[in-house]
């Protein structure tokens, strides 16, 4: 049945899971996420449908069904899956998207590759998601396309389906246009974002790089801004901007508009608040407290990629610990590092840098009876990450570069004690948000020096003053705030009546 809402993202919106010899689907085991956050607006139509890939041998004999029906507690909603060989995912995701996208997007040109780029194989498979979701839409229906890798699909979905209304979401930062433009398929690349009624962003200086990039490549009219919310609006964070730009007025044939809207993503606060509150989380959070035997923990949660900077961080903790070595047994940092990729060298060149530092730090200053760094390069799960959240005396969050930063808003959603300090990197969309955190920058070494020193001596009152403030932000910003405004910039009619029941 054709579909009023159709999600197109690279996941498919369930766990795929063999028992019994048979595959069973089930629904995402925490409800925190984007996953979930995007399911929950089947809610708001009759029929709605979901496009992601699965890995096939075979495109043509793929061995599964390319389009399933699921019921969950979500609803009835149809999942179209596309049958993309291991040589497509690795050329359009893991080249194309890792290697060439991904290095632009947060800024590190010296990381950009496009030599082994296939670009008729990203075109593609972006054309074979825009066939699924032309397939699966009504007649005017609302098609929201997800980040970077699928930055084809609106033109594509354009050429097909001139009815719907396309909206496309980035989950990363949008670069200015110098840095952009270093892309060779950039003005493809505009072309279809420019065939979207609203393009996304999480806030408000990604918009304006995007205008950038579109005045630098094509005529475009009017570009009008309004005044930036003040909630958007961090002293301390080199993201910060005082006015956005909402729309594009095309000069084509037929007058277009695109509507621009900056929304950052949040998390899942009830969802946190319960699992905050849960008996299990305190003894937990408890037994963590009573390991550590009064000495401060510094938590630092992030995945293996170069624009996370872990290695920048274990330094500035060698740093703290040559400056004040009373601090040595008195001071724990947990730093967390999952592999972004274990099949890509860059990643394990970082992996083995992070641990060769850690593993230098615990030489210098361990004992037998206290190791400064504990190192854990495993997912941890979202509930025992919760207790760390709880036990945590310092959140240390120093991207380089981060479109939001959502392990900075989960800390906070955590701690509904009303205590603990965040360090946040000012280069994370977050800090525009979050400017009650102690805001840093990870690429000075004296910046890094005093926040950590800052956050460490801390009294109470300014703790609690501060995290009440992240707080606030986090529960007023939270996925439903965030997937409603999209919706409703998309189709104002269709989902106005979700801005009160969407994912609740």
């Amino acid at each position: 049945m054709p579909s009023d809402l159709v999600i197109v993202y690279h996941r498919q919106p369930y766990e795929e899971v063999e028992e019994n010899g048979k595959i069973v689907f089930k629904e995402n085991k925490s409800p925190n996420g984007i996953v979930p956050t995007l399911k929950s607006f089947f809610g708001a139509v009759d029929n709605a449908a979901w496009v992601a890939w699965k890995q096939a041998e075979d495109t043509a004999n793929p061995g599964f069904e390319r389009v399933i029906e699921i019921e969950d507690s979500f609803g009835k909603y149809t999942v179209s899956r596309l049958p993309l060989t291991e040589a497509q995912v690795k050329s359009f995701y893991h080249v194309t998207s890792k290697e060439a996208f991904w290095p632009i997007l947060h800024g590190f040109k010296e990381k950009y590759n496009y030599d082994p780029v296939d670009w008729p194989t990203f075109r593609e498979v972006n054309w074979a998601f825009a066939e699924a979701a032309a397939a699966e839409a009504a007649e005017g229906a609302s098609v929201w396309v997800h980040d970077y890798n699928l930055w084809l699909v609106p033109g594509y979905l354009r050429q097909l389906r001139p009815d719907v209304r396309i909206s496309f979401f980035h989950h990363t930062p949008f670069p200015s246009a110098d840095m952009f433009n270093v892309l060779p398929w950039r003005g493809e690349i505009i072309d279809s974002l420019l065939a979207c009624d609203v393009v996304g962003f999480h806030i408000p200086r990604y918009a304006a790089n995007f205008v950038s990039v579109v005045r630098s490549l094509r005529d475009v009219g009017p570009v009008p801004r309004v005044k930036v919310d003040p909630d958007f609006i961090s002293e301390g964070s080199a993201l910060s901007d005082r006015t956005v730009p909402v729309a594009i007025h095309l000069e084509d044939s037929n007058n277009h508009v695109v509507h621009l809207g900056t929304t950052p993503v949040g998390v899942n606060t009830s969802y946190i608040n319960e699992v905050a509150g849960r008996e299990d989380t305190a003894a937990r959070a408890k037994a963590i407290k009573e390991e550590l035997g009064g000495a401060q923990l510094i938590l630092s949660v992030g995945r293996t990629d170069y624009t996370k900077g872990g290695a920048d961080q274990l330094l500035a903790f060698e740093r703290l610990l040559e400056r004040q070595p009373e601090l040595v047994g008195n001071v724990r940092l947990l730093h967390v590092s999952v592999s972004a990729n274990r099949n890509m060298s860059v990643y394990r060149d970082i992996q083995e840098e992070i641990e060769q530092i850690a593993g230098r730090i615990n030489g210098r200053f361990g004992t037998f009876t206290s190791t400064p760094v504990t190192l854990i390069s495993r997912a941890i799960p979202f509930e025992t990450l919760v207790a760390y959240y709880r036990a945590a005396d310092v959140a240390w969050i120093t991207p380089l570069a981060d479109g939001m930063n959502l392990v900075a808003k989960e800390f906070a959603a955590s701690r509904t004690d009303g205590d603990g300090v965040l360090i946040l990197s000012e280069f994370a969309g977050a800090a525009i948000e979050l400017g009650s955190a102690i805001l840093t920058n990870p690429y000075s070494n004296r910046s890094m020096d005093h926040a950590i020193e800052l956050a460490l001596t801390m009294d109470e009152d300014e703790r609690r003053g501060r995290m009440k403030e992240l707080r606030r932000m986090v529960e007023k910003y939270d996925t439903k705030a965030w997937a409603r405004n999209q919706l409703v910039l998309l189709s104002p009619e269709k989902f106005a009546k979700t801005k009160d029941t969407a994912a609740a």
